[in-house]
């Protein structure tokens, strides 16, 4: 069993920014993909950015990159999405999600991944 916990979700204006973490614990093993995706009402949950826990590498949507930076920290087992420059359309309900399968890539579909957080709301005013 794994459990992932995200925090710090808010209110923000548009413009600013906002750090969200996610702390696994369990048995993740050294080798999965932690990942965030959101989902905003009405719409699929769709893919934000992800990083392979054994080397680092990163991945983003096209509608993020150059604003948000995924990151981790191995002693912590925590992952952090740092969000700048936050639109009005980033509006959204923020998980974070791991894949326990070992892939050498990270995988942007929501359908592979194990486990999930219960998710933070993060609202952008324009």
């Amino acid at each position: 069993q794994v459990q992932l916990a995200e925090s710090g979700g808010g209110l923000v204006q548009a413009g600013g920014s906002l750090r969200l973490s996610c702390a696994a614990s369990g048995r993740t093993g050294s080798r999965y993909t932690l990942a965030w995706f959101r989902q905003a009402p009405g719409l699929e949950r769709e893919f934000v950015a992800g990083i392979l826990w054994s080397d680092g590498t990163t991945s983003y949507a096209d509608s993020v990159k150059g604003r948000f930076t995924i990151s981790r920290t191995n002693a912590k087992n925590t992952a952090y999405l740092q969000m700048d420059s936050l639109k009005p359309e980033d509006t959204a309900v923020y998980y974070c999600a791991i894949d326990l399968s070992n892939t050498p890539i990270v995988r942007v579909a929501p359908g592979p991944y194990d486990y999930w957080g219960r998710g933070t709301q993060v609202t952008v005013s324009s």
